[in-house]
């Protein structure tokens, strides 16, 4: 009796475990056919998809994390910096950044942190640095790339927004208008959907850009912006151009193709998308979008 009870539990364990192993590989299959790869997911994203599948609840979940990151097809001179709330990549030539991505989510937009009053070298840069005298009496704003309204949920957020390496030289009405504009805008749509991924920057046109200050910080000729809010059964991806000139107009006058940004940029962006979703959203310019 003993052997026999010992013969059967071993039974239902093995049983058991082919179980798992059967719904493990169910799972992944499901996943995959819906264009996600798991295998790119923090743990307790991994643990919290299995459980959502298991119980039928679908809520939209991004296909893998960080979908802000741009992937360069253009070499480029580049220093990767991860911040505490962004990402950028640092151009030690022009000494401004080629890109800054950040995904901003609905409780972010709800801090309480004080806008600093102080641009800062950025420490983790090679010396000479870029100092908040460079752009004194240049005629040029300051102007943030990951804005500092976006930071007010954390201190070190804020003050990381206020390096220099997040800054590029930018025309005061431009940014304190259309740019700041979409930037709002851009805060709105994440306290509506719940969170969106942007990624913006500088764009040269020109072989030897103008430059200022001691530094010689190069002066770009125009900003990109992308957004992505992504939901399942309808994701948007929107582009914008600006030139770096004194504009006031609606929003969608700067609205492009996220496909013409890439080919201005030499950048591809929402890349861990499935193909077809990226494909899709990035060769329209979306209609019906407030501003």
């Amino acid at each position: 009796m003993t052997r026999k009870k010992k013969k059967t539990t071993g039974g239902s364990l093995r049983g058991f475990a082919l179980l798992l192993i059967v719904t493990a590989i169910a799972l992944f299959v499901y996943q995959h056919q819906e264009g996600k790869a798991w295998i790119n997911l923090p743990i307790g994203e991994l643990k919290e998809t299995a459980a959502n599948s298991l119980s039928g609840s679908m809520e939209p979940q991004a296909p893998s994390n960080q979908l802000e990151i741009p992937v360069s097809t253009r070499k480029r001179n580049e220093i990767r910096l991860e911040r505490t709330a962004f990402t950028l990549s640092y151009n030690n030539d022009y000494k401004t950044p080629n890109w800054v991505a950040w995904e901003l989510t609905r409780d972010e937009t709800k801090g309480t942190e004080s806008r600093k009053s102080k641009f800062e070298p950025d420490p983790n840069l090679p010396e000479p640095r870029v100092e908040h005298s460079d752009y004194t009496n240049s005629g040029y704003d300051r102007g943030h790339m990951a804005p500092a309204a976006d930071m007010k949920w954390s201190e070190k957020a804020m003050e990381e927004s206020f390096y220099m390496s997040n800054i590029c030289p930018q025309n005061r009405k431009l940014n304190r208008d259309d740019w700041g504009d979409l930037e709002e805008k851009c805060r709105e749509w994440a306290k509506k959907y719940g969170r969106v991924y942007i990624a913006c920057g500088p764009i040269y046109d020109k072989a030897s850009p103008k430059r200022i200050g001691k530094h010689q910080v190069a002066v770009p000729d125009r900003f990109f912006k992308v957004v992505l809010i992504y939901n399942r059964k309808n994701p948007i991806a929107m582009g914008f151009l600006f030139e770096n000139k004194a504009h006031h107009q609606n929003l969608k006058n700067y609205m492009v193709k996220v496909d013409q940004v890439e080919e201005e940029t030499g950048l591809d962006f929402f890349s861990k998308l499935p193909d077809d979703v990226e494909n899709r959203i990035e060769s329209i310019v979306p209609e019906g979008i407030a501003f």
